[in-house]
C-alpha cells in the first residue's frame, strides 16, 4: 500500500517527468562523517589526491566512462593532480563533493577547468539533491551566534525556533522539535528517551556543522524534521595548540521585561531577574604522533555560568541557579596505510545544575538587588550528560570499493533530587509502590484563590515531580557502510543497528498532590474549605528501543550532466517495557527515496534538482515508562478539619467514597502499580509515524562570487503515533458482544482478595492505547478480568478523526563569498497547517513525545485542525563578516520571523472528564486552532568586531559580540487559556504576555593559538 501511494503522489507531482527516469540511480553521494572528490578525465589517466597537512594520498584509474571518485575521505583541503601535472586545490566539507574536472563535458578539451581565487565560492555540489547548509568553525566564528548547535541550526532556511518549553531546540519544515536526529562523527548523540535532547559537544571542538532540512538519502532515518551533522576537528603533521576564555558578564546584560495583565496590573516583576555570568574556557593542542600517521587532537572545556536570578509572579518561589560543565574530547586518527584509516573519538559533556529556592510573597516590594528578601526553602540538584566513545574504520579496498564501519557507545545520566532547608531529601527511588521522600505538592484551587486571593496553602515541596537519581540513558550503535563505483552507477548500502535503553521513572514530590478547590460535583459536597482531593502517581522501571536499519542506495549517471536517483531504506523498531516484553514492533517499515540533479551547463555552475521521499519515525523510550511498564496513579477525595503549616498537606482526613454500581473507585486506569500486560498497549497493526516529502529547485552560479538558489518544499504527515482514552466505544463494543454492565465491563477485580474494596483493578484492561488516529484499530485486552484477552475491533470513525499536518514552503536562498567577506542569507514563505504539531503540544508545553493529549478523547480534536504552532509564515536570515583591514573583521546575524498563531482554549460546553480548560472552546464557543490572532514579529539583530593584532603575528584575538543589538523584546508566549481552571472567563488574563525575547548580551573573547 505505501508503495502505490507513493506512486499516486508522484503522478500528481511536478517531479513526474524527471522522476520517471529514476528506475535506478540516486545522487546521495553524501556520508555523515567524509565526503568525495570527483571529476572527468580521460580514461586510463591516474589521478592522485593528496592532504598535504596529514601526507595521506591515494591514487587511482579513471575508468572507461571518462569519469573518477574518491570516496570517503577525512574532510580537509586537498591537492588533485592529473598524471603527475600541477595539482588544484579542493576543499572537502562533510557530506559533499568537490568537482575537480580535467577534460569538459565533452570529454575532448583537456584541462577544461579554470583555477577559482581563494575568495570565490565553492563550486555547487552537482552530485547531491538534499537541502543542506554547511558552516565551517572558521565561519561560525566570524559571525555573532550563540556557541551551541541549535542556534548554527537556525541560520539554515526553513528551521524556526521552537517553544521554550521544550529548551533550546529547533522545529525543521514544519515538524515539532521532537522529530529530528544528531549525529558526530557518525554516532548518533540523539538523547532518544524523549528526542528532546542530545549530547552537548565542546563547541571548540567542532570543526563543521550540516544542517539538512529535507532530502536526505537512505542512509539517514527516524527523523521527520531535520539532521544535524557535525565533525569534529582533527590532529595534522603540524602542531597546534591554543585557548580561549568567552565571557559574558551578567551586568551588561539589559533588564527584561515585566508581565502585565491585559489591564495594566502586573503579574511578574521580572526586574531583579539576571542571568547569570558565564565563562567557558578551552585548551586544546594537536599534531602528530607519528609523521604521516598517527595525529591527535584533545581539548578540555570548563563552563561557569554563576548565578542566575529568576523571580515568580504571585505566590511561590524565587530560584538562584548555577551550572558547571566540565567537559573533554579527544579525537585521533591512524593513517595505518594509504588504504586503511582507523579512528576514535572520545566525548564527556558532563554538565550539573543546583538550584536555590525561595519563598516568594508577591505583596514584598523585590527592591534591591538581593533577590533572598524571602526565606531560603531548598536546594535542587540536577545532573545531565556523560561519556561517548565512537571507532570508526574506513577501508579503500580497491579504486572502486570502499568499506567503513562504525562501533560507538554512550551513557548520560539523568539525575534529579533536591534537599529541602530542614535537610529533609525529597527523591524517589524509581520502585513503584514505595512513596516517594519529601513535601508533597499542594495546589490551591479553590476559586477564591483562584480568581486572585492570596493563596493561603502554599506547601514545601521544590519541584512538582521528582525524577530518579540514577536515571540515566545508554546507546550502543554499530553501523557499516560500503559504497561501489560501477560504471555509471555508484552502488552505497549499509546496516544500521541502534539499541537505546533507559533506566526512568518519577513521581509527584513526596508522592502525592493535595488539591484543594470546590468538589461539588465530584463528591456531592459544596464549599470551597470542604474538600480535598488527592492525587498519586508513580512510574519507574528500565525501557529499551531497539532500531535496526537497512538501506541501498545506486546513483546513476545516465549522462556525464544528469544523475538520477533512486533509494531505499526498511527500519525494524522494537519497543520494550519495564519487563523486557516488546509492547510495540514495526518490522521493515519501507522508505523509498527518489531524485534527480542535472549539471545544466556541465560545469557546476547551475543545477536543478528534485527528490521526493517518505520518512519514518520510531517510538521513543519514554512512551513505554508509563505506558507499558509499572505505574501508579490514582484519585480519591477528603474531607478535612485542618492544614498543616509546614507542609500545606490536610490534617483530620477523612475519605468520601467514590461508587460505581456500590463498589469504590480509586483508580481511574489500569495504573494499579503492578506489571502491564504487553499485548494490551498497542494496536495490533500499528504502523510508525511516517511523512511523505516533495522537493523541487535549482542552484544557480551567478558569479564566481555568488550564487543562487531556490526550492518548493512540500510534507504531508501520513501516519502519526498516540494515545487514546476513550473508553466509550469499548463499552459499546462491549456491550455489543455479549458483555453485560452488571457483569463487570471492566470493573471487576481480577484478583477480588486483593484491594477488594477497588473495582478498577484490571492489569489486562489498558485505559490508553498506542494507535494511528485516523486508521481502523484492533486492541487486545481483558474486558472482564476473567484473564482472557478479547480482540476489540474498533473503526476510524469510533476512535475520533486523522492526524493531519501539511507543511508547504518556498525558499529562497544566496551564498557569497570574495577575499575579505562573505555574506548568506534567505527568506523562507511557509504554511504548516493541521490538527496535530507532532511528537509534542506545544499549545500547552506538553513534553509527553509521541503521547500527547491531541487525541485522548474525539472531544479533544474539535475546532482542532489550523494552522499549527511552529507557522512562522515569513522568515528572513542574513549572516556574514568582513574584514575591514588586515586585523580587524566586523560580523552581523539578522533574522527577522512573523509570529505564530495563538488559540484560546476553555472548557468544552458538555462535561467531559479530567481535561478542564484544555479544548479548542472559549464561553462555550468553539475557537478553532490558531483564530485568535498572532503574535507580533520579532527582529533580533547580532554584531560582533574582532581584533588580531599584527605585533603577535596574528595569533592573538580579541572579539566581543553584542547579541540582540536593538533590544528588541518581543513577545514570544501569550497567555491561551481563555477560562481558567474553574472554568470562569478571563479576558484579564487571555492573551496577556508571558514570555519575551531575551534582552541584549554582551560575550567578550581572548583566544591565542599557535
Amino acid at each position: 500500500m505505501a508503495s502505490n501511494y507513493l506512486a499516486k503522489g508522484l503522478k500528481r507531482s511536478a517531479l513526474t517527468v524527471a522522476l520517471g527516469l529514476c528506475f535506478v540511480g540516486g545522487v546521495q553521494a553524501q556520508t555523515n562523517t567524509a565526503g568525495a572528490v570527483v571529476g572527468r578525465a580521460v580514461a586510463g589517466d591516474t589521478i592522485t589526491v593528496t592532504n598535504p597537512s596529514t601526507g595521506f594520498s591515494r591514487t587511482i584509474t579513471v575508468d572507461a566512462t571518462g569519469s573518477y571518485r574518491f570516496s570517503q575521505l577525512p574532510t580537509g583541503q586537498y591537492q588533485v593532480s592529473r598524471n603527475g601535472g600541477s595539482p588544484r586545490t579542493a576543499n572537502v566539507n562533510v557530506g559533499g563533493a568537490a568537482n575537480v574536472d580535467f577534460v569538459s563535458a565533452d570529454a575532448t578539451t583537456l584541462d577544461a577547468v579554470t583555477v577559482i581565487g581563494s575568495g570565490a565560492i565553492n563550486p555547487i555540489d552537482v552530485s547531491s539533491v538534499e537541502s543542506t547548509t554547511i558552516l565551517t568553525a572558521e565561519q561560525i566564528a566570524k559571525i555573532p551566534v550563540s556557541r551551541d548547535t541549535t542556534s548554527v541550526a537556525l541560520l539554515a532556511p526553513g528551521t524556526v525556533r521552537g517553544d521554550s518549553a521544550f529548551g533550546n531546540l529547533a522545529s525543521f519544515g514544519g515538524s515539532s522539535v521532537a522529530e529530528n536526529q544528531y549525529f558526530f562523527n557518525g554516532f548518533n548523540i540523539t538523547n532518544s528517551f524523549n528526542n528532546l535532547n542530545f549530547a552537548q559537544i565542546p563547541f571548540e571542538a567542532i570543526a563543521e556543522q550540516q544542517t539538512k532540512t529535507g532530502g536526505y538519502g537512505a542512509e539517514f532515518g527516524r527523523s521527520t524534521g531535520g539532521v544535524v551533522n557535525q565533525i569534529s576537528k582533527r590532529g595534522s603533521n603540524d602542531f597546534k595548540a591554543g585557548a580561549n576564555v568567552f565571557w559574558s558578564p551578567s551586568s551588561l546584560n539589559e533588564t527584561p521585561k515585566n508581565y502585565y495583565l491585559n489591564d495594566g496590573t502586573l503579574a511578574a516583576d521580572r526586574s531583579n531577574n539576571t542571568v547569570g555570568t558565564e565563562m567557558t574556557a578551552s585548551v586544546w593542542a594537536s599534531g602528530a604522533l607519528v609523521q604521516d600517521r598517527l595525529f591527535a587532537y584533545g581539548l578540555v572545556q570548563y563552563t561557569d555560568i554563576g548565578e542566575g536570578k529568576a523571580m515568580s509572579s504571585s505566590g511561590g518561589f524565587s530560584t538562584v541557579g548555577t551550572n558547571k560543565q566540565p567537559k573533554w574530547l579527544l579525537k585521533m586518527d591512524w593513517n595505518i596505510n594509504d588504504n586503511n584509516i582507523l579512528e576514535f573519538t572520545g566525548i564527556s559533556d558532563k554538565r550539573k545544575y543546583e538550584t536555590d529556592y525561595y519563598s516568594t510573597t508577591y505583596t514584598d516590594p523585590l527592591l534591591g538587588t538581593n533577590p533572598r528578601l524571602n526565606q531560603y526553602q531548598g536546594t535542587a540538584f540536577d545532573e545531565r550528560g556523560g561519556e561517548t566513545y565512537i571507532a570508526k574504520y574506513t577501508g579503500y579496498l580497491s579504486d572502486s570499493f570502499t568499506l567503513t564501519a562504525l562501533a560507538g557507545t554512550s551513557k548520560s545520566s539523568r539525575s534529579n533530587y533536591s534537599v529541602t532547608a530542614d535537610g529533609t531529601v525529597n527523591s524517589y527511588n524509581g520502585t513503584v509502590g514505595v512513596p516517594a521522600n519529601g513535601c508533597p505538592v499542594i495546589v490551591d484551587a479553590r476559586p477564591s484563590a483562584v480568581n486572585g486571593q492570596v493563596t493561603e496553602y502554599a506547601g514545601c515541596a521544590l519541584d512538582n515531580f521528582l525524577g530518579r537519581p540514577d536515571a540515566e540513558d545508554t546507546r550502543d550503535q554499530f553501523r557499516i557502510d560500503a559504497e561501489w563505483q560501477l560504471g555509471d552507477h555508484l552502488l552505497r548500502g549499509g546496516v544500521d543497528i541502534d539499541n537505546f535503553k533507559s533506566v526512568a521513572g518519577e513521581s509527584y514530590s513526596g508522592g502525592v498532590v493535595w488539591r484543594y478547590g470546590n468538589y461539588a460535583n465530584a463528591t456531592g459536597i459544596s464549599g470551597e474549605n470542604s474538600v480535598v482531593r488527592k492525587r498519586v502517581f508513580q512510574s519507574g522501571s528500565t525501557v529499551a528501543v531497539d532500531q535496526t536499519a537497512f538501506y541501498l542506495e545506486d546513483s546513476w549517471s545516465i549522462t556525464p550532466n544528469f544523475i538520477a536517483y533512486l533509494g531505499a531504506r526498511w527500519d525494524t523498531f522494537d519497543n520494550m517495557n519495564g519487563d523486557g516484553e516488546t509492547f510495540a514492533k514495526i518490522k521493515n517499515q519501507f522508505a523509498p527515496r527518489l531524485g534527480f540533479s542535472w549539471d545544466v551547463n556541465g560545469d557546476s555552475s547551475f543545477k536543478v534538482y528534485g527528490n521526493a521521499g517518505r520518512y519514518a519515525l520510531p517510538l521513543t523510550a519514554t512512551v513505554a515508562v508509563r505506558g507499558a511498564s509499572k505505574s501508579l496513579y490514582s484519585e480519591e477525595y477528603f474531607t478535612y478539619t485542618g492544614v498543616d503549616a509546614t507542609t500545606g498537606a490536610p490534617t483530620g482526613t477523612v475519605r468520601i467514597p467514590n461508587l460505581y454500581n456500590g463498589r469504590e473507585i480509586r483508580y481511574l486506569n489500569n495504573e494499579f502499580g503492578v506489571a502491564k500486560n504487553a499485548q494490551t498497549i498497542t494496536d495490533q497493526g500499528l504502523k510508525p509515524m511516517y511523512q511523505d516529502e516533495y522537493i523541487l529547485g535549482f542552484q544557480k552560479e551567478l558569479t564566481d562570487n555568488l550564487s543562487l538558489g531556490a526550492r518548493l518544499i512540500r510534507r504531508d504527515l501520513k501516519a502519526a503515533i498516540d494515545d487514546q482514552c476513550d473508553y466509550r466505544p469499548i463499552i459499546d463494543w462491549a456491550l455489543a458482544n455479549g458483555f453485560t454492565d452488571d457483569g463487570g465491563i471492566f470493573i471487576e477485580p481480577q484478583d477480588k482478595t486483593q484491594n477488594s474494596d477497588i473495582a478498577v483493578y484490571n492489569p489486562g484492561f489498558a485505559f490508553c492505547h498506542l494507535y494511528n488516529p485516523g486508521r481502523d484499530a484492533t486492541f487486545k485486552m481483558d474486558i472482564n478480568g476473567d484473564g482472557t484477552l478479547e480482540e476489540v475491533k474498533l473503526t476510524a470513525d469510533q476512535l475520533g478523526p486523522k492526524a493531519k499536518r501539511k507543511y508547504t514552503a518556498f525558499e529562497v536562498f544566496f551564498e557569497s563569498s570574495w577575499d575579505r567577506a562573505f555574506l548568506q542569507g534567505s527568506y523562507t514563505f511557509a504554511k504548516s497547517i493541521g490538527n496535530t504539531e507532532g511528537g509534542v503540544k506545544s499549545d500547552i508545553g506538553q513534553d509527553d513525545t509521541g503521547t500527547t493529549q491531541d487525541f485522548d478523547y474525539p472531544e479533544l480534536t474539535e475546532g482542532s485542525y489550523g494552522y499549527l504552532p511552529n507557522d512562522r509564515r515569513h522568515s528572513f536570515k542574513l549572516f556574514g563578516s568582513y574584514d575591514l583591514t588586515d586585523t580587524v573583521t566586523v560580523g552581523g546575524n539578522l533574522i527577522v520571523q512573523s509570529g505564530r498563531p495563538i488559540n484560546c482554549f476553555g472548557y468544552h460546553p458538555v462535561q467531559r472528564p479530567g481535561y478542564q480548560n484544555g479544548y479548542f472552546y472559549c464561553q462555550g464557543q468553539l475557537t478553532p486552532r490558531g483564530t485568535s490572532g498572532r503574535l507580533p514579529w520579532t527582529k533580533k539583530l547580532d554584531l560582533n568586531v574582532a581584533w588580531t593584532p599584527a605585533f603577535a603575528d596574528k595569533h592573538l584575538t580579541f572579539k566581543v559580540d553584542v547579541f540582540n543589538v536593538l533590544n528588541s523584546q518581543d513577545p514570544i508566549n501569550v497567555v491561551e487559556q481563555g477560562e481558567d481552571a474553574s472554568a470562569n472567563w478571563q479576558p484579564n488574563v487571555w492573551k496577556s504576555v508571558n514570555g519575551y525575547q531575551a534582552p541584549r548580551s554582551v560575550r567578550f573573547m581572548v583566544q591565542y593559538d599557535f
